[in-house]
């Protein structure tokens, strides 16, 4: 830490000296960037698929970015999910961080400062599920079970929505927080009556069930979010926008119907079969679903989002999340890429109103 001190020093000296002025040089940039992501593989794993920004990760795409100028990148990721993000945001060990929801919205609600810089996964299924011998056909047959949702986590806001969809709510059910992993265990052996949870794996073993699959609603399932802390974007933007669009780029290789199967068998490092992930995205147009706009539809869920956490209890303080929102690095990266019109554009009631191109 000295010697990079008075390196800067002396570069700083030698600038003034020679009447040279400090451009955008080794001296502005961070050694590191470190980047939070709220999940991890199975048993911990350090690899995660889903999104353009874990398929950067697994890829090396920021790394080889940031290579050239002797900048490390470093990902941190969370089995403690959003809330564990939060934590290691609030203790200076991350800049960036990849988010659901509800940690991102507890989080601004309680003071991080971050600024969303793109979404990062929207729309998809959602499927309820329960031991293969529960005699339960809907929701309202396991009224006063147990049921298990990952507390903090957008997944909790998920199952208060699909609750809410069908005249339930969390307090008709004992809810227990599990992550996503421990819930398939207790689905296996009946120590849980349900649960949200992809089916495939528990199903091919014949220990689970689905009981509801809903593929088609966009109201359920929240996009997810990049965004950087407010610190870091204010003295290094231009890294900011390095990021940013590199993970744009990222976003349209993933949006390449050509890479369908690729990323699937990328993301099935985490742990995860290939097999559930080509059926969890079966019929969905990757286009739809790897997005990076901050569209309407985005804007709008988010909103939603706020005001359903306040609604369940889970948050006390409002989010301003206009000003929240900072889309001026995307919308450069969008005509950098030459993809402003690459995406389809929804409305909030998540509704196509651009088709791309």
């Amino acid at each position: 830490m000295r010697k990079t001190f008075f390196n800067a020093v002396f570069i700083a000296a030698s600038a003034a000296l020679l009447g040279t002025p400090l451009s955008a040089s080794a001296l502005e940039n961070p050694e590191e960037i470190r980047i939070g992501i709220s999940s991890a593989g199975v048993g911990g794993k350090p690899k995660v698929g889903y999104s353009s920004v874990t398929t950067a990760h697994l890829r090396g795409v920021l790394q080889n970015e940031f290579k050239k100028d002797g900048i490390n990148v470093v990902w941190r990721l969370f089995p403690g999910a959003g809330p564990a993000t939060n934590e290691a945001f609030t203790n200076g060990q991350v800049d960036f961080g990849w988010h659901g929801d509800l940690p991102a919205i507890v989080g601004r609600s309680t003071g991080l400062k971050h600024k969303v810089l793109l979404a990062a996964g929207r729309f998809g299924p959602i499927y309820f599920v329960v031991p293969s011998g529960s005699s339960a056909e809907s929701l309202a047959d396991l009224k006063g079970k147990t049921i298990a949702t990952f507390k903090g986590t957008a997944r909790q806001l998920e199952l208060n929505r699909l609750l809410k969809k069908y005249g339930l709510k969390e307090s008709d059910f004992r809810v227990i927080s599990q992550d996503g992993f421990s819930t398939r265990t207790s689905l296996s052996t009946g120590d849980i009556e349900g649960a949200i949870v992809s089916p495939w794996t528990l199903e091919a073993r014949g220990v689970a069930k689905r009981i509801l699959e809903i593929r088609d609603d966009k109201t359920l399932v929240a996009p997810l979010t990049f965004w950087v802390g407010e610190e870091f974007e204010k003295k290094y933007p231009h890294i900011v926008q390095r990021v940013t669009t590199a993970l744009v780029k990222q976003a349209h290789w993933n949006s390449e119907e050509k890479n369908r199967d690729a990323q699937f068998r990328l993301w099935a490092q985490s742990g995860i079969p290939y097999i559930d992930w080509k059926k969890d995205w079966e019929g969905f147009d990757l286009k739809d679903r790897h997005s990076p706009l901050l569209d309407e539809y985005y804007i709008a869920f988010i909103k939603r989002s706020v005001a359903e956490a306040k609604e369940f209890k889970l948050i006390r303080n409002d989010v301003d999340v206009d000003s929240w929102i900072e889309p001026k690095y995307l919308n450069a990266a969008l005509k950098e890429l030459d993809l402003e019109d690459y995406w389809p554009v929804f409305d909030a009631q998540g509704n196509r109103i651009q088709t791309a191109q």
